[in-house]
């Protein structure tokens, strides 16, 4: 007998040999049907592993984020065995569970067309219906690579080659006449997956790669439930409606040009006046707090990527100019601000008096994106940031970065995002130390350091091994688009180490030289993105603060555009800026009509009545009509908003 620990600590006893799904099966039924993971010693497996000692075990349902992986990554093997089924040329590449479902990618000269979608659905039901079971098994690294060159697997060859050295056995997944590679877990058969569906399919480079083949990329999602499934495709459609590389551009934001190139949009007048305002914005409050601007050079040589290692560990990320073999002196555009900042330091001895010194600065930034990776706004290959470095002693250290923190809180509520962040602790990833500089005693101090800092806040973070920047560890403030996929917006950093490579010191007050700890940290994160975001989030409906055109004034007829432009220049000024007169000869009711679909916040309508008693009828975006109102009652109106930078 074994003592199985489960749940709130119950102790039960069981036979060598049962399976987690048996256990599942003696609590209840309602409980082995929904079962999907199980959590052995906190180490994710089957559920239907085999236990034959004493041990912790958790069984989790589609309700956990873990368990609804692997519910999703069994349905992308579904849709894989589905395609060999109907298209058996076609190579197998990846099918991981993702955020919202699953997708597979493949090498087929079948075009997946939305009909061939639908082919594919229909194969992947009779799948299900099947109930077939997933059965694990084991092959060695040359078996394993003999199997998959005999079917013509050339992708799954080069990934089995990639382990082999390793001389571990490869694990395979069968379900039926289906055999995949596959580390797993996975739930016990097919017959579990009520609802699905394919919802589109792209093109992709095999590993993200643009020197690689472009495959096919299906995305799915799968549930338990139908009527789950419906909610979410609903929540898909809603998506749409708010995805910013369709809505920017229908609210002429933002544009691109193929001939300009991937990753370099075009902000237009509307979308430039959002960024003007949220740097100046951003730049005054960041004065406020004691921050010091300023302005370094787009590129460098690069000698100064060499001393602060950007060289040997993210060439690959950076626009170089000039070629190392040839030319005396090579540059680089930069991708980052801090060495050109630390420059600002170095200008002349610093004392223990001079710190906290904090050096912000609105810097364009270039990085080499892959193509692949690209999204309208979100990813892009030039942008500009909200960056600033803070030199300050071990003592000033938490006090400082509890600034940082609070300076991206602030930023966050006025914008309304901050209820949609989550927050990851990144840390170095011990087992592939020629990602980093330093040494382990290094990171784990630095570590320790940030650790006691983020616990003393109280922030509740996830931690993220690998994820730290080359130099120090990170706090990631993440958020999400209307997709569904996960990106940093804002990201605060500790790092010990790059002051000692740029010889950064101050005379402390014993009078002996120290390197001072360096925060490095964004308020807003990249312009570019934190819009696409406020796009999403608002669905292009700003707040008045920020709206690129606050108040449109829509005389009724021609005898109504002297009084429309005395409003306009009463407006403009008591302050009120971005104000436009439509005086185009259209039906009052066609003006108002596209004053709505542009998202603009109030429209004020002039007619024989507002002109002679010198009033407006205020029309309030999402509210409609407010009835007539003074010109002062309106502009105290709109001035609250703005100055309380309101949303609605």
């Amino acid at each position: 007998m074994i003592k199985v620990t489960l749940k709130d600590g119950v102790v039960r006893e069981y036979e060598n040999g049962v399976s987690v799904l048996d256990i599942a099966k003696s609590l209840g039924a309602g409980l082995y049907k929904a079962a999907c993971l199980a959590k052995i010693n906190g180490e994710n497996a089957d559920i239907r592993t085999v236990l034959n000692e004493d041990c912790e075990v958790s069984i989790l349902t589609f309700d956990d984020d873990d368990a609804k992986k692997t519910f999703n990554h069994t349905c992308s093997h579904v849709l894989a065995q589905a395609v060999k089924r109907l298209y058996p040329s076609t190579k197998l590449a990846i099918g991981p569970a993702v955020d919202g479902g699953f997708y597979y990618d493949f090498d087929s000269e079948i075009n997946f067309t939305p009909e061939i979608l639908e082919k594919i659905e229909a194969e992947m039901k009779k799948i299900v219906k099947e109930a077939l079971p997933l059965e694990r098994f084991e092959l060695e690294p040359a078996e394993a690579i003999a199997l998959m060159q005999e079917r013509g697997e050339i992708y799954k060859v080069e990934l089995i080659k990639e382990h082999s050295d390793k001389g571990e056995k490869i694990s395979f997944y069968r379900q039926g006449e289906f055999e995949e590679l596959c580390a797993g877990p996975h739930i016990p058969d097919t017959g579990r997956i009520k609802a699905f569906k394919l919802t589109s399919c792209t093109g992709a480079y095999w590993r993200g790669d643009s020197k690689n083949k472009m495959l096919q990329r299906i995305y799915g999602t799968a549930f338990t439930k139908a009527s789950d499934l419906e909610a979410h495709l609903n929540a898909l459609e809603e998506a749409k409606k708010r995805d910013h590389n369709k809505l920017g551009r229908d609210l002429e934001l933002f544009t691109t040009v193929d001939y300009i190139g991937q990753g370099l949009p075009i902000m237009l007048p509307k979308g430039a006046r959002i960024i003007q305002l949220l740097q100046r914005f951003v730049e005054d409050e960041e004065q406020r707090r004691g921050w010091l601007l300023t302005k370094t050079p787009l590129m460098a040589k690069s000698d100064l990527y060499k001393i602060s290692g950007h060289w040997d560990h993210y060439k690959d990320g950076m626009f170089v100019l000039g070629d190392e073999e040839k030319d005396d002196e090579v540059f680089a555009l930069r991708p980052m601000t801090c060495p050109f900042q630390y420059q600002a330091y170095l200008n002349r001895a610093r004392s223990y008096r001079d710190l906290p010194m904090r050096l912000n600065e609105t810097s364009t930034l270039f990085r080499n994106e892959a193509s692949g990776e690209m999204h309208g706004l979100i990813r892009v290959r030039q942008f500009t940031i909200s960056e600033g470095h803070l030199m300050c002693t071990p003592e000033q250290l938490e006090d400082e970065f509890r600034g940082c923190l609070e300076l991206t809180t602030f930023m966050l509520k006025t914008l309304g995002l901050y209820e949609d962040v989550s927050y990851r602790f990144s840390q170095w990833d011990p087992e592939d130390t020629e990602k980093y500089i330093g040494t382990p005693e290094q990171w784990d101090e630095a570590q320790s350091v940030m650790k006691t800092i983020l616990d003393d806040l109280g922030i509740n973070y996830k931690i993220g091994i690998g994820e730290a920047a080359f130099y120090g560890p990170k706090l990631d403030i993440q958020i999400k688009n209307v997709h569904g996929k996960e990106d940093t917006l804002i990201t605060i950093q500790i790092d010990q180490m790059l002051a000692e490579k740029f010889g950064m010191e101050y005379v402390d007050k014993d009078g002996s030289k120290k390197n001072p700890y360096i925060i490095h940290r964004t308020s807003i994160g990249c312009y570019e993105r934190t819009l696409a975001l406020l796009i999403e989030k608002y669905a292009g409906a700003f707040p008045v603060w920020l709206s690129p055109e606050q108040v449109r004034i829509t005389p009724i007829a021609d005898r109504h555009h002297d009084a429309a432009y005395e409003l306009k220049n009463k407006l403009q000024a008591a302050g009120i800026e971005r104000v436009e007169v439509d005086t185009r000869s259209e039906k009052l009711g066609y003006k108002l009509r596209e004053a709505q679909l542009e998202k603009v916040p109030y429209v004020l309508v002039i007619g024989d009545k507002e002109a002679e008693e010198g009033t407006v009828s205020v029309r309030k975006r999402s509210f409609g009509d407010q009835g007539s109102f003074s010109i002062d009652e309106f502009i105290a109106m709109i001035k609250k908003d703005i100055e309380t930078k309101a949303i609605w």
